[in-house]
């Protein structure tokens, strides 16, 4: 008797294979500095510091899965050879040198094997190099600003675009209206504080990821190698609006980022006083309309 597949039958089939090559081809349809649909892995790296994570990352992974499959193979023998089938009569073994030593020293080798490159991690993400630049960023209900107190005392907000106001290329829930602007190639400190309550500044493809504390300015680093837009958001839950917070950086060469500073200082200039008050009321509006 033969069976047919039916139309339901063929639709799922067909849902479940284009599922299969969304997911596993997931990174082939991510653009640099973004999150994308069916993603499996972490985003490109876009820095030195994002490269050890990826790094240290997969060596987790696969040292992971070789001790899994090595547990696994000593269950498996243990119920194939020493079942209550083949051995009605247990052994009395208590003891094995060998083996105790084994389970001791092995496991303490592990440990240090990952140890050493979490260290070296650590060091580089918390030693702070010579700066080539700062930006202070300040988390606010619910949006970010940027100031830049190198290169001139001007300050401006960044909120979150609606979506008739975005471009076609630019991602829902990602994009903003002003985007934080730095070189390439270069190293930046990252001030960052909270106005309010805490917030926490973050952006996947440089591997920066650090709270914004009221009264207490954290640093962190980066230095892009890529130009591009990279997005983040804030990762602290700081208020009914905390998913509509987002983070655009904008890498640049130096003669453009010199250029973007020099139009920087005529254009926010201008709304250093009024800055907050008129971003607040924007914010407000926009949550009336999302």
């Amino acid at each position: 008797m033969k069976m047919s597949m039916g139309r339901s039958g063929r639709r799922l089939l067909g849902l479940a294979i284009v599922g299969a090559a969304l997911a596993f081809g997931g990174a082939a349809f991510a653009e640099m500095g973004q999150p994308a649909p069916w993603e499996y892995t972490l985003q490109e790296a876009a820095t030195p510091v994002m490269e050890n994570i990826i790094w240290f990352h997969n060596f987790l992974f696969w040292l992971i899965t070789i001790i899994t499959l090595f547990v696994l193979a000593l269950l498996v023998i243990v119920m194939v050879k020493f079942n209550a089938k083949k051995n009605p009569i247990p052994s009395k073994t208590t003891h094995n040198t060998l083996i105790e030593v084994a389970w001791t020293i092995i496991p303490v080798l592990i440990l240090v094997g990952i140890a050493v490159p979490s260290f070296r991690l650590l060091f580089l993400q918390l030693n702070m190099p010579q700066a080539d630049m700062t930006v202070k960023a300040t988390g606010k209900q619910w949006f970010w600003s940027y100031s830049y107190p190198d290169n001139g005392k001007f300050e401006f907000d960044s909120l979150m675009l609606q979506d008739k106001d975005r471009k076609p290329d630019q991602p829902r829930l990602l994009s903003v209206d002003n985007e934080m602007v730095v070189p390439v190639n270069k190293t930046v400190r990252m001030q960052v504080i909270g106005a309010d309550v805490i917030h926490a500044f973050a952006v996947p493809s440089f591997g920066i990821k650090i709270d914004a504390i009221p009264g207490r300015l954290n640093e962190t680093w980066f230095k892009a190698t890529r130009e591009g837009v990279y997005y983040g958001q804030c990762s602290e839950l700081c208020g009914k609006d905390h998913a509509f917070m987002p983070i655009a950086v904008r890498v640049v060469s130096e003669q453009a980022f010199a250029a973007w500073v020099a139009q920087a200082k005529q254009k926010y200039a201008a709304q250093d006083a009024p800055t907050e008050s008129t971003a607040v009321a924007t914010a407000a509006e926009a949550q009336q309309t999302r």
